[in-house]
This record gives structure tokens, sequence and C-alpha cells, in this order.
């Protein structure tokens, strides 16, 4: 990994150097655009639709759209007034339990690597932090934009995760949430069974992006030359109309799955159809004897 940024921790009086890296990336398959006929690459030029001539970057700069449609062209001297922190640092505000900040603030996460002589303030915090059972609210300037954030252990590196501002987080204005829904008892009793059913602990390692693997695979045949035959579509089931019978079918096959995955797996009916047909084809000169003799 490469570092994108460095700066420093301001915990009191205590100043931490760290690095930051990005804790996560995206596992997807690239395209480019291209021409159909020959794979040639599509380019873009950037053309003024005012006086429609191609437009050099250095002379690009950031306009503001008012309601009427009138643009308001922003400069570099006018940016440079902003109050916007470039100190590099990461400024501790307060300690707060975690289960206080709701996840849907989160925006991005981030390893922190301590650096140069910072690496035992950056253990005492640490620890001292993963003892509290707590985080540590903070602020810092990234990428020219200023965000709250929070910092946590994990894995034993403090790992600071960008937070969206409150005036960002939009609410669920739907109509659904002012009718006078009832729910049976039943049905909830049945949906809580399942729920209990379906229970289990989390592992991430056991679920995977089949759709990233089915597209490489047809990519890969591409190369190869090889036909590709699309996989069958399965029909979706549409919406239950009963719903305390689509919640009991559910249960029933939710403990049914649980119970087959601890039984020894079943043989395909292929592989048993194979083994049959090469016994007999085994035992078959065996007859032919007999009967010449």
């Amino acid at each position: 990994m490469r570092s994108i940024w460095k700066g420093a921790i301001s915990f009191g009086l205590v100043t931490i150097p760290v690095k930051l890296y990005s804790a996560t990336e995206q596992k997807d398959v690239a395209f480019h655009q291209v021409h159909r006929e020959d794979g040639g690459r599509i380019r873009y030029k950037r053309v003024c639709t005012k006086c429609g001539e191609e437009v050099a970057y250095a002379d690009i700069a950031k306009g503001y759209e008012l309601a009427t449609g009138e643009i308001v062209v922003l400069t570099d001297e006018d940016f440079e007034g902003l109050p916007l922190s470039t100190s590099r640092r990461i400024d501790v505000l307060q300690f707060s339990p975690a289960d206080q900040i709701d996840p849907i603030y989160f925006a991005k996460s981030y390893f922190l690597e301590p650096d140069a002589q910072g690496a035992k303030p950056y253990v005492l915090l640490r620890n001292a932090l993963e003892s509290s059972g707590q985080v540590a609210v903070v602020k810092v300037a990234l990428r020219q934009r200023e965000s709250l954030a929070t910092l946590r252990v994990r894995d034993g590196v403090f790992v600071l995760e960008t937070m969206l501002w409150p005036d960002e987080i939009r609410k669920p204005e739907f109509d659904f949430l002012d009718e006078d829904i009832e729910v049976r008892a039943q049905e909830l009793k049945m949906a809580e069974s399942l729920i209990a059913t379906m229970e289990s602990d989390f592992d991430p390692g056991e679920y995977h992006d089949a759709y990233r693997e089915a597209l490489q695979q047809v990519i890969e045949a591409k190369i190869e030359g090889r036909e590709v035959v699309a996989a069958p579509e399965t029909e979706e089931a549409g919406p239950a109309v009963d719903l305390m019978a689509a919640l009991r079918a559910s249960v029933e096959a939710a403990k049914k799955e649980r119970g087959t995955s601890t039984a020894k797996p079943k043989r395909p009916a292929k592989a048993e159809k194979a083994e049959k047909a090469d016994k007999e084809e085994k035992a078959e000169p065996k007859r032919k004897t007999r009967k010449s003799a």
C-alpha cells in the first residue's frame, strides 16, 4: 500500500505523526468505451458550449449555477480565503460510545500507520482507546474538504472513518410511515421465529461477488475464443399473498437448509449413474465368456 496523506493525531498536548492509507478497494471489472467496429478507444474533448472551441485544462475554472441558469465563476483566490484547515492534523474533539454513532454517517475508511518516532504514543493511545470501549470523534481535512470522523481500533491499527455532516443525511419521507398498518401477534411471532432460525455468526468469507466472477468468466471465454453460453434465467418469486403462510414456509425452508448443511452431502445422481454403468461394463465380458463355454 502507498500512503496518500501525512499528518498527525493531535490528542491534548500529544502529537502522533501518522501516514494515511485507503482501507478499502473496489474489486470491479473496469471497462473502456471503444468503437464497436475496430475496438479503438473513445476520447472526449473539453469543448465550450458558448464558443464551440476546445479548452485547455489550465483555462478551466469552477462555476456555480444559479436558479436563473446564470453561472458564477470562482477563482483560486476565492478558495484561498475559506476556513479550511491546512495544518494536516487529526484533532481529537471528544470520546463517545461507538453505539451512539449511526453507521449511516460513515463515508470512507482509512488505516493510520505511525510515522517516524510516533510508534510509542500511537500504541499508548491505541491501547487506552481499546480498553475504554469508546471511539474518538475527530475533525480532519482531506482533499480540500473538512470532515468529522471517528478513530477506532481494528486488528491493532487505528481506522479513521470519515463521516457525513448531519444535513447530508436524507429523511425517509415515505407514505407508508403515516399509514396505520396492523400486524397480528401470530405474524410477529412467526417472523421472530424465522429470524431466530436464520441467526448465525457473521463470517464475511462465506460471501462472494457472483456477478463479478461470472463476468470474468465471460471475458476469459472471449479471450480463448470459446462460445459463451448464457446461464438460464431463474424466475423470481412475486410478493406473498398470505404473509403468515409465507413466513411459515420460510421458517421450514430455513430449518431444512440448516439441517442439510450439517449432514453428509448427498452424491449427485449423475455420479451414481456413471458408477453403475461402469460396473455393468466391467461385468459384461464375464457374462459373454460363460455363454460361449
